[in-house]
Order: structure tokens, then sequence, then C-alpha cells
């Protein structure tokens, strides 16, 4: 992290509620905003008014609170390693629904949580698909798995620091253990704890042998479908392929 050499208290407050609202996952009324940052009401009264006027926040239906709009999200779809990533990657995500009959989605990581930045919808009459924008901590999920998993040492140590607060040390050591294996076998399959007769396959894509993203396919047992382990065989030889395209490899 570079030196400090200047402050903008302001400024500062307001990215304290963005990231206080992103990590919260739900709508936070100002006394709760309030108590979570240990400053007053006053204190961030005009900011969050700001916020709202510029479209970062708004308020949720019922008056609940405040909550994140999507336009972080879009400000940050908008940078040139992420455009570059999904133009490569859409194109082989539709081919690998139409041939397996499932949706898929593409995460990279953000802070101490995964997001989900594009999504292919299985193309049958129905499937279980993951929105665009869901967030969930990188420890709780599979895409987080194989991400940590094909990081350089040095990142895996900075992300334990960051993804491993609060959580029991069991956890951390199961965490560790299996991303030892999804690194060797390449990805990692699980069953889902948000869905019934799901089972999460997620597969790298990797560039300078580091995971950008991850590609993950919630896969739903249903008639005429593909076994699990034919899907985890196009989930790996698709994500690999997306690996090639964006490294400028044939």
């Amino acid at each position: 992290m570079p030196d400090r050499k200047y402050t903008a208290p302001a400024l500062e407050k307001g990215l304290d509620i963005l990231d206080l609202l992103a990590s919260h996952g739900q709508a936070m009324t100002l006394s709760q905003i309030s108590v979570a940052l240990g400053k007053s009401v006053g204190e961030i009264f005009r900011m969050i008014h700001v916020l709202e006027f510029k479209g970062f926040i708004e308020t949720v239906p019922g008056g609940e609170g405040y909550a994140l709009t999507n336009r972080l999200f879009r400000l940050g779809m908008a940078r040139a390693p992420v455009t570059t990533l999904l133009e490569a990657a859409l194109p082989l995500m539709r081919e690998l629904a139409a041939r397996v009959e499932q949706s898929c989605h593409l995460a990279q990581a953000s802070r101490e949580q995964i997001v989900v930045v594009a999504r292919i919808e299985n193309p049958g009459y129905y499937g279980y698909s993951v929105r665009t924008g869901h967030r969930r901590d990188i420890v709780q999920a599979t895409s987080g798995m194989v991400l940590y998993a094909f990081q350089p040492p040095p990142v895996q140590a900075r992300w334990r620091e960051v993804i491993f607060d609060g959580v029991p040390e069991a956890e951390q050591a199961a965490f560790l253990a299996h991303a030892e294996r999804v690194a060797q076998q390449g990805y990692w399959r699980a069953e889902s704890d948000l869905a019934p007769n799901v089972i999460d396959i997620s597969s790298p894509i990797v560039a300078d042998g580091t995971a950008v993203a991850a590609l993950t396919m919630p896969y739903l047992y249903k008639r005429g479908v593909r076994s699990v382990d034919e899907t985890i065989v196009e989930v790996k030889a698709t994500a690999a392929a997306i690996s090639r395209e964006i490294q400028g490899v044939t």
C-alpha cells in the first residue's frame, strides 16, 4: 500500500459507507450505518444524501434503509481487462451452456468476496442460475475456493489476512486442505448449500499462472443431461479455452 500523504475526510467517509453496505449485503438504516461506522447521524447524513443523489445508493422499497445500486458494478465492468475477459469468455460460455444444458457464470475476487460478473442461462426449459452481481464470501463459495487455489503464495498470504477474519480455525484448515486438492486437480465440485439437488462445479481461468476468474456451473440434476463427471470435463475444457483466448494463445 502506498504511503499516505494526503487525507480527504469527506471522501473517506463516503467510501466507508460504500464499503460497509457492500460487506453487509443488505439494506441498512441511517442509525445502523452510524453505529457501524462509529459516527454520529449528523456526520453521515449529508454524505448519505449525496451518495443517493449520485446514484451509488438507493432507498429500498418500504423505507427500510439504504442499499448499493449497480453503479459501482457497472463502473468496474467498464475496465478494459474485465471487458477483454468477457469478450473472450461469453461466446465459449454460450457454447458450453448449450452442450451440457446447464447455466454457467463467471466470478472474480472482490476483497473478501467473489462477485459474479457474467452469466449464461440454461437454454433449456428450466434450470438454476446465479444472478450477475451476486456476492458471497470467498471461503463459502466454490468459485472462491478455485480463485484462492490458483494464486501465487504471496497473494494467498495476503488473502488469508482478509478472508479468514472471524472464521473458526477448523473451517480455515478445511478450506486450505481443499484448496490444495483444487490446485492439483484443476477444479472443485461441491454440493450447493444454497439450493437442493445442485452441485457447483468450478475451474480457473488463468493468465500468467494466476486465476483471474472462475468459471462455475451450478449443475442441476435432471433427466437426459450429461453426468457430473462428463460436465466437469466440459467445464475444465472451456475454462482452459478461455484462458488461452485472453492470453492470445491458439
